[in-house]
């Protein structure tokens, strides 16, 4: 099925724990062809009294949350990347606990309501450090994909505000702006334009420098 996860991703003792041993098959059952473990953190027995361990998992595609049934079966919550909002650590004495905000919607660019909180308690510290940092990592590419999405948005509803091509938008390519330009409603004056780039920064869809270069422009064309 193309789903060899890489060995630093398995818990070490997967092969002498039985418990362990059994959520790593439940959560290799789950992969698709393709999909790859990244990082993966065992709930300690300490936090789990009453009842199996949870496993919290990060591949290639989503987060992964697996909790077995105590008379086997298991259970698993998938949270797709393009909808996490962010992820946080708590680092403790007998274990770490990571909490994660999901969106709940369809749309890549837009949330319904409020995001939904998952919590997992008492894992493995190093462990959860290492999905903590998958989490990171996949929350931010997906912010600057969804800022990109509503500065296109944007551009269309004002019918006019032309923001650069993008490069590479998930492998950390810049973003150009090439300006703001005429609008279709015949509203494309220099001060309409400039206008409408102020309250882009406003709005928090535009950073500093990418307005002097918009500024720059615009003047440069009177």
């Amino acid at each position: 099925m193309g789903t060899n996860a890489a060995p630093t991703a398995v818990p070490t003792d997967a092969s002498t724990d039985r418990g362990v041993y059994d959520s790593m098959e439940a959560l290799r059952s789950l992969l698709i062809e393709g999909e790859q473990l990244e990082a993966c953190a065992i709930q300690r027995r300490l936090f789990a009294l009453r009842h199996r361990r949870l496993m919290v998992a990060a591949t290639t595609g989503r987060l992964i949350v697996v909790q077995r049934g105590l008379f086997g079966g298991f259970h698993p919550i998938d949270l797709r990347w393009q909808d996490l909002r962010d992820a946080a650590l708590d680092v403790g004495v007998f274990g770490a606990t990571l909490r994660v905000a999901v969106y709940r919607s369809n749309d890549l660019a837009s949330a319904e309501g409020p995001p939904s909180n998952v919590i997992v308690t008492g894992l493995r510290k190093a462990e959860a450090q290492q999905v903590y940092r998958a989490c990171q990592t996949r929350a931010q590419a997906w912010r600057e994909k969804r800022r990109i999405r509503e500065l296109e948005e944007l551009r269309a509803k004002s019918g006019g505000v032309q923001i650069g091509a993008t490069r590479g938008m998930m492998g950390g390519g810049a973003m150009s702006p090439a300006g703001v330009g005429a609008s279709d409603d015949g509203d494309g004056s220099p001060m309409a334009r400039l206008q409408r780039a102020k309250d882009m920064v406003t709005s928090g869809l535009l950073n500093d420098a990418e307005f002097e270069q918009i500024k720059a422009k615009i003047l440069a064309e009177l």
